[in-house]
């Protein structure tokens, strides 16, 4: 009788499933059009700036799996737990598992073209942006944590945020064209194009994606959401980690295919850090706003949306692991123990989710004893140094 049940269960899955075979290879086609497109955009616009607009078009399937979640909450509030696990997940996902995915791929490309061991990504100048980015939204939502809930107001400060990171990036100037050799062709035939019809080539990269990646992101959610259901994977754990893996999809392709260019590892960690910012920000803004619309649509009045003590969990172990992240790249370098540790982490989390509380007592203790570390040594870390350099001293010298 259950063989019979799972059987009839896989029946309708399985023509969802099929589709598969066009929207799976729509989403790397999809991957590869936008990552060229920020290849050649980085030499008329901040590489920055570029990732920024990258990581928009990638998160377009996020942003609705989180809107259509929120949305749903706003009616039926019982739900509004898979909104902060959506969130949550996703955050989680890039940071245990993207990180480290760079790193290991950069290692193994660096080998396998006879360039030694390598021992650490070392990140660019330009790039202490983007890290120190990270802090303002942390700092902000233990205020959120504290209220426990999240009000239009929260989503404006956050909003704001991310236009202040915005302009920080447009301080950076854009890389030189000499080094346009190391891009691939497409991104050089894009930027090669005279006048107009450049700008025209390069937004018709991030254009085509964007459409591509909009075509197909939902029947390929469906599709893995199909053969999800198939194996017995619970709703909250397929919202937590399944959804935000298949939603994150096309980065983790694009980054990486820098990872195994070995010179383009820091871009692609890059690519990482501008989607946890646009997370924080932006993503986690849209949900009290679609939340509160959606609920004053079903009851006429507007509200903040709300979590309990175990969604306060989450989202302070998200935080712990974000800091920890930023705090790791303090000095501009990502090594082998840093990528093997944040894996082992969030590895033991997905497989013991009772170990919640440990793990993050792990990651507080772990930013403990880096930020000890760095005191005992008395050197300078170079992410405040390189983000003053870039943003501070430049707005100075134009001032001037």
């Amino acid at each position: 009788m259950r063989f019979l049940k799972l059987l009839g269960s896989t029946l309708p899955a399985g023509g969802t499933a099929l589709s598969a075979l066009w929207t799976f290879p729509g989403m790397l086609l999809s991957a590869f059009l936008v990552a060229w497109g920020a290849e050649a955009a980085q030499f008329l616009i901040s590489q920055g700036l570029a990732l920024a607009i990258l990581a928009w078009v990638q998160t377009l399937p996020e942003f609705a799996v989180e809107a259509v979640i929120a949305w749903e909450a706003g009616g039926i509030p019982a739900r509004s737990h898979l909104a902060i696990a959506n969130l949550t997940g996703a955050i989680r996902l890039l940071l245990g598992l993207g990180w480290p995915m760079i790193y290991f791929v950069f290692a193994v490309s660096s080998r396998r073209r006879g360039n030694g061991r390598p021992l650490y990504i070392k990140l660019q100048p330009e790039h202490a942006v983007e890290v120190i980015g990270l802090i303002p939204p942390l700092l902000y939502f233990i205020v959120i944590v504290w209220k426990q809930t999240m009000s239009w107001i929260d989503a404006v400060v956050l909003l704001l945020l991310y236009v202040a990171y915005l302009v920080a990036l447009l301080r950076n100037p854009p890389h030189d064209a000499e080094e346009l050799a190391d891009a691939p062709r497409i991104s050089q035939w894009a930027y090669r194009q005279r006048g107009w019809r450049q700008k025209a080539a390069i937004g018709g990269l991030f254009a085509a994606g964007g459409l591509l990646l909009y075509v197909t992101a939902h029947p390929f959610l469906e599709s893995m959401l199909a053969v999800a259901a198939t194996f017995g994977v619970s709703q909250f754990v397929f919202v937590q980690w399944v959804a935000p893996f298949l939603s994150e999809f096309p980065e983790k392709v694009s980054a990486f295919l820098w990872a195994r260019r070995v010179t383009h590892a820091p871009m692609a960690l890059m690519n990482m850090v501008s989607s946890n910012i646009n997370q924080w920000t932006v993503l986690a803004a849209m949900i009290p706003l679609v939340y509160g619309y959606s609920h004053y649509r079903h009851t006429g009045t507007w509200a903040d949306f709300p979590f309990d003590s175990a969604q306060r969990l989450e989202i302070i172990l998200t935080l712990l692991q974000t800091a920890l992240g930023m705090v790791l790249l303090a000095n501009m370098e990502f090594d082998w123990f840093d990528a093997t540790a944040l894996f082992v982490l969030w590895l033991v989390q997905f497989l013991a989710p009772h170990l919640r509380e440990e793990v993050a007592t792990a990651y507080a203790l772990w930013i403990v004893i880096l930020l000890i570390g760095f005191v005992v040594r008395g050197q300078a870390l170079l992410a405040p140094k390189y983000f003053w350099q870039s943003v501070v001293k430049k707005r100075s010298a134009g001032a001037a």
